[in-house]
């Protein structure tokens, strides 16, 4: 009698036959890691054009009055109507393309090393079967915001020239017609290393600034869930307005000092800048301005950072739900 041998199929071995389906360009994985990082330059960018006319202002504001504790006192309205009855309205877009340009930088790293560290603690946190603990996601924002504002820094200091350059005499400005122009031009009359002028307040600030998001969001976030019957958008909504407030106090002494050094030139007769670093703007401006000068602006800079926030974030959150 002729044997039969039955071959029994398993279902990996049956499922490693079937034709798999070709993976598309949006679930490749260099594409999947390339996404938080595009996502958050894209967000980044719309917040930017959404908020450039009021961070012209705030920097008008900061730049007031330089050196004199007794100087013009002047309001975020009065600077918008001297910008507007001086040219045009679209003057308070002077800088979008450099502010666009940081944000490319800037959000874009900011949010992209963000995303990649928490998936990393996660991972981390899931092989230990515990939960990622707070601190664990303050320092992720922390070192992200630190790298990213390293990095943004040229960007930055061309948006700063650019929106201060109005306020020189006709004949000293030098009218850059980009971002890209400003940043070849800066190089080339100061130095590449100039680019990097005010680079320790621009990281400072950005990790005081993500603390206080960070920080204040969660808390916030977790006190209205608690005691209130608010909608979770509303929540949302309301607790990055209150962080935004905390933000705002934390980083906008050091983006006050950030704009004085960015801003800050050689004198064409002593060859000698008008501060030597961080401490020393301080030092001079607590001196001769007196410390409420740090909180000048204080209003605009908060109408800058928390709209900017919550733009920022409800565009990224789309932009990942339609790439998922």
């Amino acid at each position: 009698m002729a044997s039969t041998t039955t071959t029994t199929t398993t279902p990996a071995v049956a499922a490693a036959k079937e034709p798999q389906p070709a993976m598309d360009f949006l679930h490749h994985p260099y594409t999947r890691a390339a996404l938080p990082f595009v996502n958050g330059g894209l967000a980044g960018m719309t917040a930017t054009v959404v908020i450039q006319p009021i961070d012209m202002i705030k920097v008008r504001l900061q730049l007031a009055g330089e050196g004199v504790r007794t100087g013009p006192r002047p309001s975020a309205f009065g600077v918008a109507r001297d910008i507007i009855a001086s040219g045009k309205v679209l003057d308070l877009y002077t800088g979008l393309s450099a502010g666009l340009l940081r944000q490319a930088v800037y959000t874009t790293a900011r949010l992209g090393f963000f995303d990649t560290f928490s998936k990393a603690l996660n991972k981390r946190a899931e092989a230990a079967n515990r939960k990622v603990t707070f601190a664990e996601r303050a320092g992720a924002g922390l070192t992200a915001g630190g790298i990213a504002a390293m990095i943004g820094n040229p960007a930055d200091l061309a948006l700063v020239r650019m929106q201060s350059d109005g306020l020189k005499p006709p004949a000293a400005r030098a009218n850059y017609r980009s971002a890209l122009d400003a940043l070849v031009r800066i190089s080339k009359s100061e130095g590449v290393p100039a680019l990097w002028a005010g680079a320790l307040p621009t990281v400072v600030r950005a990790m005081a600034l993500n603390v206080g998001q960070l920080t204040f969001f969660a808390e916030s976030k977790a006190q209205l869930k608690a005691h209130t019957n608010l909608s979770a958008q509303s929540q949302t909504f309301a607790a990055s307005a209150i962080a935004g407030f905390f933000a705002s106090f934390l980083s906008l002494p050091f983006d006050f000092i950030k704009t004085r050094l960015q801003k800050q030139q050689k004198d064409p007769l002593t060859g000698k800048l008008p501060y030597k670093g961080l401490l020393d703007c301080a030092r001079k401006v607590a001196q001769e301005e007196g410390w409420l000068r740090f909180y000048r602006g204080f209003g605009t800079y908060y109408v800058r950072i928390a709209p900017h926030a919550m733009v920022t974030l409800i565009v990224a959150d789309y932009l990942n739900l339609i790439t998922k």
